[in-house]
């Protein structure tokens, strides 16, 4: 068995080693996954805390799923609430906001879902958006699409990882993956 190659980072203080996969031909990435890592996620979640802490805020907006972790520890260190948009609509969402995105890990488009109860609960509000590593940037528009047509207003966008050489100086992140061309 061929041991996968790796890029190792500090994240929080915390060293991790993210395993490199190829998403196009000839183009690698560092895949970041915290799910179960609870220590990354409470070092990463104080340290973008802390970063924010002076930025007007109202509520956090995450997009489904490996943000999760993150953006429910960041809600209880910050004393804010959270709203997570889905990426499949249920019926019992109502009337739900929707927008469309393509995330560099599927390869396909997705849809966010904002649940008709949270429209009224982000509606005027001060939002940040939460994400655990932009990339592309997609994801980001698909969740400002839908804060936009709920009348929320973004104040600050968060991630963990950056990604990439594109200019990412809006986003309050800890540090910045590279990518891998060959």
């Amino acid at each position: 068995m061929n041991k996968r190659e790796t890029y190792t980072v500090e994240i929080a203080g915390l060293t991790r080693h993210l395993p490199l996969f190829e998403v196009v031909s000839g183009v690698r990435i560092a895949i970041f996954n915290m799910l179960g890592d609870t220590y990354v996620v409470k070092a990463a979640a104080a340290a973008l805390a802390e970063r924010l802490k002076d930025t007007p805020a109202q509520v956090l907006v995450t997009a489904e799923a490996k943000s999760i972790p993150l953006i429910y520890e960041m809600s209880a260190l910050m004393g804010l609430p959270y709203v997570v948009l889905r990426k499949s609509y249920k019926s019992y969402m109502g009337e739900a906001i929707s927008a469309e995105t393509h995330s560099i890990t599927t390869g396909k488009p997705q849809t966010l879902y904002l649940d008709e109860k949270d429209k009224d609960f982000v509606a005027g509000k001060q939002i940040i958006l939460v994400d655990d590593v932009v990339s592309t940037g997609s994801t980001l528009e698909g969740m400002q699409n839908v804060i936009d047509k709920a009348e929320g207003v973004v104040t600050a966008v968060a991630a963990i990882f950056t990604e990439g050489g594109a200019d990412w100086s809006h986003v309050v992140a800890l540090a910045n993956l590279p990518v891998f061309t060959e």
